[in-house]
């Protein structure tokens, strides 16, 4: 016999997975042969539960009328609707037994249901008592959503995402599926912790965007409501991070993680980026930073420097263990602290050391003049190779004074040079003979 509960009184969901229509009630699990007004039905042989306890008070020969009228109590019996009841841990022994109220002891029941298998014990109620789809209503005694929501009090498609969320657990094999399911009989269900793995309490979830929103959450360990929520809310997401540093700090980390995969935010955020004066220095001032640290940290992992000319040479044990002592520092600074100083004195200093290497050495000193000047005269080659003049017709029209000037000193600099080298060449021979 189950406990029979008026509207006002019966077990509604949590607030945590309502959505903002209305709350329906149900009836909760049996929770023992306790009529409303807390008087013992009968209805044959009064037996023992486990939410009624014995009492050798009730005044009958243990047999109640057959009409179902209540036993009589005698005065021992409390008049305040109150009867004992046990926790849950009466089963162990080691609990009292308790007078309390009925209401408190059939709250206590529902809570500790709900408390076991959070909205399974809802889910149940709708997937016993609605029918399936293609049964008709000749077929079984259950009624449509729709009905089953006018009867609770609530929205049928609130009705209807406890119903897919049982249909997704019985496909799983979690639950048994609707159609051996009986109105009024209670299973054993799953723990309350796998429910949020079939439940979502927003209508969004059933969208392409949901499901790839709520897969995201379940991989990140969160609820996949709470994720859904501030989808569907961007106005309270920015207010968010414009107001709150940490959360700022996670809206930056998710967008980096982001920018790996979707090249289109990739532009996005480099067109701002460049559209934006102070975020244009900021770049400049942290790509400055990162190449000095990733010189230094070269010459650490690989034992390799190059010099100012642009050869590539050993480091030295001495600049090497300078290299890593500053690369140690810099490593164990945190996410919040500026490393731009501590890159420029890594820099600088590993910079010094690679010049007093060079000038030590006689034979890497004249390595580094010879490739020096190499480098210097691609870079004038390349630069004169840009000077064409394939539109000689109209040559007129650019002409100045300066240009004709400039080119008769880089004549007479060019003159000086192969002059210089060509005095040099016989004696290289002189020397090589």
């Amino acid at each position: 016999m189950t406990v029979a509960i008026a509207p006002s009184e019966a077990a509604v969901p949590p607030a945590e997975e309502t959505s903002g229509d209305e709350e329906f009630w149900v009836e909760p699990p049996a929770s023992g042969d306790v009529a409303p007004s807390g008087d013992v039905a009968a209805s044959g042989d009064v037996a023992p539960s486990s939410d009624v306890a014995p009492s050798s008070d009730v005044a009958s020969s243990g047999a109640a009328a057959a009409s179902g009228d209540a036993a009589p109590m005698d005065d021992s019996v409390p008049k305040d609707d109150s009867v004992p009841m046990e926790d849950s841990a009466s089963t162990e022994g080691s609990a009292p037994v308790l007078d309390v109220p009925e209401p408190v002891a059939r709250d206590a029941r529902e809570f500790g249901a709900y408390a076991r298998t959070g909205g399974w014990a809802f889910a149940l109620k709708v997937a016993r008592s609605v029918r399936p789809g293609g049964q008709s209503a000749e077929e079984t005694p259950k009624v449509s959503a729709k009905e089953f929501a006018a009867l609770a009090g609530c929205s049928a498609e609130r009705v209807m995402r406890y119903y897919k969320a049982w249909d997704k657990a019985a496909d799983d094999g979690m639950v048994p599926h609707f159609e051996v399911l009986v109105p009024g009989a209670d299973i054993e269900l799953p723990d309350a912790e796998v429910w949020l793995s079939y439940y979502t309490s927003r209508s969004s979830a059933a969208s392409e965007r949901g499901t790839a929103i709520a897969a995201a959450a379940q991989a990140e360990g969160i609820r996949p409501t709470k994720a859904l929520e501030v989808a569907e809310n961007p106005t309270a997401l920015r207010a968010a991070i414009l107001a709150d540093p940490s959360t700022a700090q996670a809206a930056r980390a998710a967008l980096l993680d982001r920018l790996k995969e979707d090249p289109a935010l990739q532009t996005e955020l480099a067109r701002d980026i460049a559209r934006t004066d102070e975020l244009k220095k900021a770049v400049a001032t942290e790509t400055r930073a990162a190449d000095r640290i990733g010189y230094v940290r070269q010459i650490v992992e690989n034992g390799q420097v190059k010099t100012p000319a642009g050869q590539t040479i050993d480091a030295p044990a001495e600049l090497r263990a300078e290299a890593e002592r500053h690369l140690s520092l810099i490593d164990e600074l945190d996410d919040d602290e500026e490393a731009g100083q501590w890159a420029t004195d890594a820099y600088d200093t590993v910079k010094d050391l690679v010049a007093q290497t060079v000038a030590a050495d006689p034979e890497l000193r004249l390595q580094e003049r010879r490739t020096k000047f190499y480098s210097s005269l691609q870079k004038a080659t390349r630069v004169f190779e840009e000077l064409t003049f394939d539109d000689v017709d109209d040559l007129d029209t650019i002409y100045e004074d300066d240009m004709l000037q400039r080119l008769e000193e880089l004549q007479q600099a060019i003159t000086m040079c192969i002059t210089t080298l060509r005095k040099a060449a016989p004696a290289a021979e002189s020397a090589e003979a």
